[in-house]
């Protein structure tokens, strides 16, 4: 894979002439500092302590993302640490970020005891303010509403806002809920007409920040790394002098910028995953012992306004100085082996339905095994029969099927995810 995208998978309209890419796949947080209307990303670990010089700008902040609270699998047995470690080093800068973006997946499963470790844990930052946008896996349960209770307080419809700070306009989107089926992430009309009446009065010098969970431009399709309807979105934007689009969700560094608008995915605090395309399926990957503080890196960024392209520095936790090679090694997914199917099963596998296709007798109740080391909700595309729970490795659902028809179904995580049932 060179350093560009030479494909639009999705005709979305924004070439991909401008992208970069960059290995470190996972890591500990961003700085951010904005200066005169320019925004620029630095490294945690070019700051040491107290007599270390502070980061310039006129406005400093922060961000973190997937920090996935209740994992507890092989590619991170502690990501609680690890998202320690992120507050430990911001809380060493000489200077204190103005507020700290969460760009997503707080948690594993929306669980009440995960909210609560994931405040305890960045609570402790020494800042004025944290905010945050969902990601899928902080509204798996009550539509939500765990999620909003905590921090959708002052947020219209699933959680979308927008602030003002240091002459910068901040914009808080939600591209998680409602997904269809063999769709990407969605933003929905109704945050798209939100947003058209936010940046009406703005005049197009102001420096404008929008940050969601899902990426905004389309990184790789076939493993649902991208949002619907984010042409629309970026339409709206594109009359504005600067634009900067930051998320999350990939656990890994990629880069375009286009015209005025840059885009950058965030690192995780959590775990790697692969880089697209280089393996069955998205997901956490284990690596050897010992490796794993070299995948979460920190990573410096660096945007000059009229300038055509983003310098990336990496540095993983395992080394102390920046640009040390993240490396690639014999990483792997983790991945459950799926036990032998019977004649009414279903697995789940490396993000798949197998069979994608299965025909039943009427009457028939078939199971589906989720054999993946992360979390899938099965759902019927047209409402015929009633969804799963939130099924965690090695959980089943079992539903029967009485009626003679064709029932499709998706998974509400990753509506890539299609398959089904036929019924004789």
């Amino acid at each position: 894979m060179d350093d560009h995208l030479r494909h639009d998978h999705n005709h979305d309209g924004v070439d991909r002439r401008g992208f970069l890419k960059c290995m470190a796949w996972a890591g500990t947080g961003m700085l951010w500092t904005v200066s005169g209307g320019v925004l620029s990303s630095t490294s945690l670990g070019r700051w040491r302590g107290a007599g270390a010089p502070a980061p310039r700008g006129t406005l400093f902040f922060a961000q973190i993302s997937d920090s996935h609270i209740g994992f507890s699998k092989a590619a991170n047995p502690d990501v609680a640490a690890t998202l320690g470690e992120a507050v430990a080093r911001l809380n060493a800068l000489p200077r204190r970020p103005a507020f700290v973006l969460h760009t997503g997946d707080i948690t594993q499963l929306s669980k009440p005891a995960e909210f609560d470790t994931a405040q305890q844990l960045i609570g402790g930052i020494r800042t004025d303010r944290v905010f945050y946008v969902p990601g899928e896996h902080d509204v798996l349960e009550d539509d939500g509403r765990s999620y909003l209770d905590r921090y959708g307080k002052g947020t219209r419809g699933a959680g979308w806002y927008s602030f003002d700070h240091g002459g910068v306009h901040f914009v808080g989107l939600v591209n998680v809920v409602n997904l269809k089926a063999g769709g990407l992430g969605a933003l929905g009309q109704e945050q798209l007409d939100w947003l058209r009446k936010d940046l009406r009065p703005l005049a197009s010098s102001t420096p404008v920040v929008v940050f969601a969970h899902i990426p905004l431009w389309t990184v790789y399709p076939e493993w649902g790394w991208g949002t619907d309807d984010s042409e629309q979105a970026l339409a709206l934007l594109r009359r504005f002098g600067s634009v900067s689009v930051l998320n999350g969700h990939i656990h890994q560094v990629l880069q375009k910028v286009e015209g005025h608008v840059s885009f950058h995915t965030a690192l995780s605090t959590a775990f790697p995953q692969p880089a697209p395309g280089t393996a069955p399926s998205p997901g956490p990957m284990v690596v050897e012992p010992g490796r794993l503080r070299s995948l979460l890196g920190i990573t410096s960024v660096n945007f000059v306004r009229g300038h055509g392209g983003l310098a990336v520095v990496d540095t993983p936790l395992g080394t102390s100085e920046p640009g040390a090679p993240a490396g690639e090694g014999a990483a792997h997914r983790d991945s459950t082996a799926s036990a032998p199917l019977g004649p009414m099963a279903i697995g789940i596998d490396n993000f798949s339905f197998t069979p994608p296709t299965l025909t039943v007798p009427s009457g028939a109740t078939v199971t589906w095994t989720n054999g993946d080391d992360v979390p899938h909700k099965i759902v019927s595309a047209d409402g015929r029969f009633a969804a799963s729970p939130v099924l965690d490795t090695n959980q089943k659902y079992a539903a029967t099927f009485v009626a003679p028809g064709k029932y499709p179904y998706f998974c509400a995580l990753h509506p890539r995810m299609t398959g089904t049932i036929v019924v004789q």
